[in-house]
């Protein structure tokens, strides 16, 4: 067994471990991160890399604005801004009962307070996105938002942790996890033991097999979520597209690549940590891109890819302590979790430090797909 003194022991390497271990270091705590494979293996290093406030969950609002703030601050705070680009994200309208939608989600949004979200008409749409094909009637923006590297920020993260002293472990899977009198301890598949008076969960897609050791159950599925880059075209677009009607997200890189996701769901095994695309999916998801853009005609495919990412019934993650003392939680993104790491690395090292969290994190608890008789609560829409 390590006899290294540790305070943390974060299970998971990717942008929310490596950024809950940059923020547990920078209040002096000391942290072992323990990875299974590489440091963003999986979906830190296979996502779409947006950056968006735009069409969160209303639970998720608050943590996407504190996250923007340190978006905009993230060279200052971690030596690096991940690539980070401010384009704006533009959610597409293409027919009324679209339109009907995005000004009942703008609406929804001015009740609660918040007006990062821009409703659009037609000519606004247009100017902001000539390219669109001109069936198109509207949108909403949301103007501070934009894209990302997921590598490179979840690699710098994890170089700025380990400035502050982090240990960061790849190769070392968990195979075991039992609780002494004042003391987590973690068995690796190597053997090692490591031993912290605190313990968080980020094991991302497997959150729920480690929420489970710690006696927490989670009905998290997973996704290996798809996606599609393209071969060089001229600039045309310049803000992130996210469809309405139709899954879509879209954008074109600095190298005139454009990258297409939207959430559509490829073939993968969490045992062997496996992930492949859907052809047909795909398909679909190239096809509702040109149509939208249909200069995207004149390019080809130069790749698709995708990484397994853990999905919640009500979409949205789990963050928070556990029903264990001294035990903590932030899995399951649901695919939307990159803009989030930020914010929710900085609260995770609040909570852990002092017991609370300046943002509000009762949406996320664990114990929340649960009734009061133990059953499955409905899901959140």
């Amino acid at each position: 067994m390590s006899n290294a003194p540790t305070d943390v022991i974060v299970i998971g390497g990717g942008i929310h471990g490596c950024a809950a271990a940059f923020f547990l270091a920078q209040r002096g705590l000391k942290v072992l991160v323990l990875e299974r494979d590489r440091v963003a293996q999986h979906a830190s290093s296979r996502s779409a890399g947006g950056v968006r406030q735009l069409g969160r969950d209303l639970a998720e609002v608050p943590l996407a604005a504190a996250a923007m703030q340190l978006w905009h601050d993230l060279e200052a705070i971690i030596g690096d801004d991940g690539g980070f680009r401010v384009s704006g994200q533009v959610r597409v309208a293409e027919n009324d009962a679209d339109m009907e939608a995005l000004g009942a989600r703008a609406a929804a949004m001015r009740e609660h307070g918040y007006d990062q979200e821009e409703l659009l008409d037609r000519a606004a749409l247009r100017k902001l996105l000539p390219a669109l094909a001109p069936h198109c009637s509207g949108g909403l923006v949301s103007r501070r938002d934009g894209f990302a590297n997921p590598y490179r920020t979840t690699l710098a993260f994890a170089r700025a942790a380990r400035a502050l002293g982090a240990v960061i472990l790849e190769g070392a899977g968990v195979s075991g996890i039992s609780r002494g009198v004042d003391f987590w301890e973690v068995q690796t598949t190597s053997g090692k033991r490591f031993r912290a008076s605190r313990l968080l969960n980020a094991a991302g897609a497997w959150g729920s097999r480690v929420a489970a050791a710690l006696g927490d159950a989670a009905p998290l599925g997973y996704a290996p979520f798809m996606m599609t880059m393209t071969s060089p075209l001229p600039p045309f677009v310049g803000p992130v597209v996210i469809g309405t009607g139709r899954p879509l997200s879209f954008k074109q890189l600095d190298n005139g690549a454009a990258m297409i996701g939207g959430g559509y769901v490829g073939e993968g095994t969490l045992d062997g940590a496996e992930a492949r695309v859907n052809v047909e999916r795909l398909s679909y998801n190239v096809r509702t891109a040109i149509e939208l853009f249909p200069i995207l005609a004149e390019a080809s495919v130069v790749r698709s890819w995708c990484g397994l990412e853990g999905v919640f019934p009500d979409h949205i993650p789990v963050i928070g302590p556990s029903s264990a003392a001294n035990a903590y939680h932030a899995f399951g993104f649901c695919g939307h979790g990159f803009q989030l790491a930020p914010a929710v690395g900085s609260l995770i090292a609040e909570l852990i430090a002092t017991g609370a969290s300046n943002l509000p994190i009762a949406p996320f608890r664990i114990d929340r797909f649960h009734g009061p008789n133990g059953a499955h609560a409905p899901a959140a829409g």
